[in-house]
């Protein structure tokens, strides 16, 4: 699989929908994790990121206009001990509990599917990045739009290479339905030496009129210090 220009591909793409990139950067010193949500109607549109104690949560913008929380309003991202939770729905709070558990990130996932929007059956798409530096990625997506079957993908890194990362989104552009991802998570160059870099580089390919809201950290990986970026529209 080639490495492939994330900037390319997000300016090719006018709806990605929600997206996770979990890499290494290029000095190989820092973990590399980012998180973006997009959306067509003013109730998706209508959203910021917060930071929370433990990582960030989605929350209206503006609390007159929100119609319909559900499916849009949850925590992103969340850290358990070292380790980080990124996912675009509630099931970040399903792998949380499961891990405090004992259990596994992808038995945690065996209890959820896509999500329950028909047409779109948008896909629930998960990572976890490890103190190490390896990380997981899942996306759990109906069969072709066909809600009666859930299709669950599981993808793991043990040891990331420097400069780069796995991109995985829900839709692979705009439609009616709207198309869920297909294939292997992209394997992308990640070149920017810093949080603030990668944030403004990957702010600026979205979508003028889709993109909401963008996080990026980098950890340093000896130390578990990081540093975090939140871009908002609004």
């Amino acid at each position: 699989m080639n490495k492939l220009d994330l900037t390319a591909l997000l300016k090719n793409n006018p709806y990605p929908g929600r997206g996770i990139v979990l890499g290494r950067s290029a000095d190989g010193k820092s973990a590399v994790a980012a998180y973006f949500i997009m959306g067509r109607s003013e109730n998706s549109r209508n959203r910021v990121f917060t930071v929370t104690e433990d990582g960030i949560r989605t929350e209206a913008h503006d609390p007159s206009k929100m119609t319909d929380p559900s499916l849009i309003i949850y925590h992103p991202v969340r850290q358990v001990g070292r380790g980080l939770i990124v996912t675009n729905g509630d099931q970040t709070d399903t792998i949380r509990d499961g891990l405090l558990a004992g259990n596994t990130f992808a038995s945690a996932l065996h209890t959820r599917e896509f999500e329950p929007d028909g047409p779109n059956y948008t896909p629930r798409i998960s990572g976890l990045l490890s103190p190490d530096g390896s990380f997981k990625l899942s996306i759990l997506k109906s069969a072709d739009g066909d809600p009666s079957c859930c299709h669950r993908y599981f993808y793991t890194y043990d040891h990331p290479l420097s400069g780069e990362g796995r991109f995985i989104h829900t839709y692979m552009g705009d439609g009616s339905p709207l198309p869920s991802f297909e294939g292997e998570p992209e394997r992308v160059i990640l070149d920017d030496p810093d949080a603030e870099t990668l944030a403004e580089r990957m702010w600026n390919a979205l979508n003028s009129d889709n993109k909401v809201s963008l996080f990026v950290r980098y950890t340093d990986l000896d130390t578990g210090e990081y540093r975090q970026v939140i871009r908002n529209k609004f």
